[in-house]
């Protein structure tokens, strides 16, 4: 080795030596952990509905609106010549096509066993992610 190289060995040994090795407090974990525990708190996602209240007000008044206009400012009399029009086109159109017994079973258990599973998949991640 240099004398350089010995001289700094030195130098590095004497000031090791002189200095003490730091430890850190008694309740360093605790001062820790608290932090993460309020970094976590800070992170959790807010429940947020996608339809707002608000814009459940006004689907409701716009509702309320239609039926309100519907029963009061239209006239009874063409309404009902028009609508038994559309429904003779409507069942002449339908009283050509058969379905079977089995079309018609799962048109009626499909969306029953679909609310099961949105129930029980809603029930699974509410649990999941305790919202």
């Amino acid at each position: 080795m240099k004398e350089s190289d010995k001289n700094i060995e030195n130098l590095i040994d004497k000031m090791m030596a002189e200095n003490t090795l730091e430890s850190p407090s008694m309740d360093f974990t605790s001062k820790i952990m608290s932090h993460v525990l309020e970094s976590e708190k800070s992170k959790s996602k807010v429940y947020k509905p996608l339809i707002s209240k608000t814009t459940w007000i006004l689907i409701g008044i716009a509702l309320a609106f239609l039926f309100i206009y519907n029963v009061y400012f239209v006239g009874t009399e063409n309404n009902l010549d028009i609508g038994k029009s559309y429904t003779d086109k409507i069942s002449a159109i339908v009283s050509g096509i058969h379905i079977s017994k089995t079309i018609i079973y799962a048109i009626l258990i499909v969306p029953f066993m679909i609310l099961i599973q949105v129930g029980v998949l809603k029930n699974y991640f509410d649990k999941k992610y305790e919202l």
